[in-house]
């Protein structure tokens, strides 16, 4: 383990500590850079591992406004679920560059707060029925464990559902899918 990034990760812990959370940061000489990576390093289930996910909406004169959702790291965002929620007719997810600029991160990186100013947050509902989930804190290889209803918040989060909806439709369920898989019939 090496020391966390001074700026990054300060200003990340500087926010829990406002708000009276003290924040238990652990850094890996590995990445964190995906979920994967970051369920693996720590141990935990895939569902467990937040990932900050940058989108932006566009205003006049080419102005971006930044949304950051916390999804699960199951899930993949539905776009027009995210207009819905959040009420803007374009969105798109940010490209590096943009995150970066917006809001002070690199993807890969970008913590559930800590922004350094206004950001609206939207939160995946599907992190709440976890004790603790993992966010980055402000670098690929730092990390913290946090419940959940105290990352909304920290992060001042709206929940709603925003993720994809499973491959799989419900009305098949999961026992047809292993049937089919395994050769056997599915009607």
């Amino acid at each position: 383990m090496s020391e966390p990034s001074q700026s990054a990760t300060d200003r990340v812990v500087e926010v829990a500590a406002r708000k009276g959370v003290k924040l238990d940061i652990t850094t890996f000489d590995d990445s964190t850079h995906t979920a994967e990576e970051a369920a693996a390093i720590v141990g935990a289930d895939l569902g467990q591992i937040v990932k900050s996910l940058v989108f932006v909406a566009p205003r006049a004169g080419g102005r971006l406004v930044p949304i950051v959702c916390l999804v699960s790291g199951r899930n993949r965002v539905d776009l027009a679920q995210l207009a819905a929620v959040t009420g803007e007719a374009a969105i798109r997810r940010a490209t590096a560059r943009e995150a970066r600029d917006l809001i002070g991160f690199s993807i890969g990186a970008v913590p559930p707060f800590g922004h350094g100013h206004d950001v609206r947050i939207v939160m995946d509902p599907d992190l709440c029925p976890y004790p603790v989930v993992w966010a980055s804190a402000g670098t690929d290889s730092a990390v913290f464990p946090v419940p959940p209803g105290t990352l909304r918040a920290l992060a001042n989060a709206l929940v709603a559902p925003i993720a994809e909806e499973p491959w799989i439709p419900a009305a098949i369920g999961i026992d047809a899918r292993l049937r089919f898989e395994s050769g056997g019939s599915t009607a």
